[in-house]
């Protein structure tokens, strides 16, 4: 079998570059003989001329982030000696935005690495998304910017982490018939309340697996039909007098249903400027 190489150099750490060439194989059949040659950190030439000694040995496609132009301009160079395509993966988009912002881009090696104050807040969105998991803590759920609520097993938990990723401080609670959640619930006043639903069937389906990868009985309540579809109401009730947002994530991923729920959440903050 043929074997195909990929040469991905980036003056930063190469994460950004690994995810673009990621994303584009996983749109071709058959890429397990494609070697990926990663080279991070790429910000001298002398650096460069070493490098280009393996892409010499094993040529290929030459994917690069460089944004120091004596060091691309060599890169291509080189590259065009040796009959090999270089793609600069990252100067479409430069482009578009630098035409619509109307200004260059900063030529600035790991730029979107740096610790900023972003940064900062996504790390304190994670800590306080883990300490607010599964309803705990419920005391400090007025400092969160989205609280999810939803019947067990709708994805509330990795959701939550997801949107914690973003930057956004996350708490969660399962809703359960006969257990009401805490009275604060109902009184929050900073953070978006939206609760998450899915069809009766999926969640009898997806309570029976986790059941029996944990070797517990699956014929309880928790996966009686009847009982689940009552469950289901009850949230639903609950979110429609609270007027809370509802998301049916029966055939959404979690990244999907983050995706909406970031939506919603933008369109919360752009009303409430409007109207303050």
């Amino acid at each position: 079998m043929a074997r195909y190489h990929l040469h991905l150099l980036s003056d930063s750490t190469g994460e950004t570059l690994e995810n673009i060439a990621k994303a584009a194989l996983a749109q071709f059949d058959g890429v397990e003989n494609v070697v990926k040659h990663f080279w991070p950190m790429v910000r001298s030439e002398s650096h460069l001329d070493r490098i280009m000694v393996d892409v010499a040995a094993n040529p290929g496609l030459v994917l690069f982030t460089l944004v120091n132009r004596d060091t691309r301009r060599k890169l291509e160079n080189k590259c065009r000696a040796l009959g090999l395509p270089a793609i600069a993966a990252l100067d479409a988009v430069s482009d578009a935005l630098s035409n619509m912002l109307g200004q260059e881009a900063k030529a600035r090696p790991g730029r979107q690495h740096a610790m900023d104050a972003a940064y900062f807040a996504r790390v304190d969105a994670i800590q306080f998304t883990i300490a607010h998991d599964d309803g705990i803590n419920a005391q400090n759920w007025e400092e969160a910017d989205i609280v999810l609520a939803g019947v067990s097993r709708t994805s509330k938990t990795p959701t939550s982490i997801y949107l914690a990723n973003r930057g956004y401080k996350t708490a969660n609670i399962p809703i359960v018939p006969g257990s009401p959640p805490p009275p604060i619930l109902f009184t929050l006043k900073h953070p978006m309340v939206i609760g998450l639903v899915t069809s009766a069937e999926r969640l009898v389906q997806v309570r029976r697996n986790r059941l029996l990868s944990l070797n517990q009985s699956p014929d309880t309540d928790y996966v009686d039909e009847e009982k689940v579809k009552a469950e289901v109401a009850h949230a639903r009730r609950m979110f429609a007098d609270n007027g809370w947002p509802v998301l049916d994530v029966t055939r959404r991923s979690i990244e999907e249903t983050a995706a909406a729920i970031i939506n919603l959440f933008n369109e919360r903050e752009l009303q409430q400027a409007e109207t303050s």
